[in-house]
């Protein structure tokens, strides 16, 4: 297996990732306070709806310049961290009719997964030199939701692709489009 040294780019992407999935995590965690985990609930595809619902308000606050309801879009990134964690979450355990998951073990799963992201970003960052860093945000939006799209299609074959990665895949990347939006917007880089 091939070891690689970090040079100070990647060490600064990487801080400035797990600085931006720390927030997502908080923003989970407590609405995993006020509701317990009712999105166990949720089948894969009304996951992929929520994320679309979440990067079609990116987008419309993108043209639009305004948005009439006062949130922007940040949060709207940190909703689709969180639910693309929902999804791996519900990819792997299946739905439930009921709540059956406590809040220690919902945090689990999502350290797990969001560890899953970091170390795929950290991967391709290396392979694609930072290239993230010379796009704009709303390239990352267009891309979230050209994922969404392919996702939806998989779902439209149960699943089944023929030479294309999963669901799975698609909801990590959307994860890391998110961050790197999230990144962007903390530290206009």
């Amino acid at each position: 297996m091939l070891t690689l040294q970090p040079n100070s780019e990647d060490m600064e992407t990487q801080e400035q990732f797990k600085q931006e999935m720390a927030k997502c995590r908080e923003v989970f965690a407590n609405k995993l306070y006020d509701y317990g985990a009712s999105w166990r609930i949720l089948r894969p595809a009304s996951v992929t709806d929520q994320i679309l619902i979440k990067a079609k308000r990116i987008r419309s606050l993108e043209v639009k310049g305004v948005s009439l309801v006062g949130e922007g879009i940040y949060p709207e990134f940190q909703a689709i961290v969180n639910y693309g964690i929902v999804g791996l979450i519900q990819l792997e355990l299946g739905y439930a009719d009921v709540v059956d998951m406590s809040a220690d073990d919902a945090m689990k799963h999502y350290d797990r997964f969001a560890q899953q992201a970091l170390e795929l970003m950290l991967k391709k960052n290396h392979d694609y030199d930072e290239a993230w860093r010379s796009m704009r945000v709303s390239s990352y939006t267009d891309l979230i939701l050209q994922k969404i799209n392919r996702t939806k299609e998989i779902e439209g074959h149960d699943g089944q692709t023929r030479v294309s990665e999963g669901i799975d895949a698609n909801y990590l990347d959307m994860i890391n489009y998110s961050v790197f939006g999230l990144i962007k917007l903390d530290f206009g880089v």
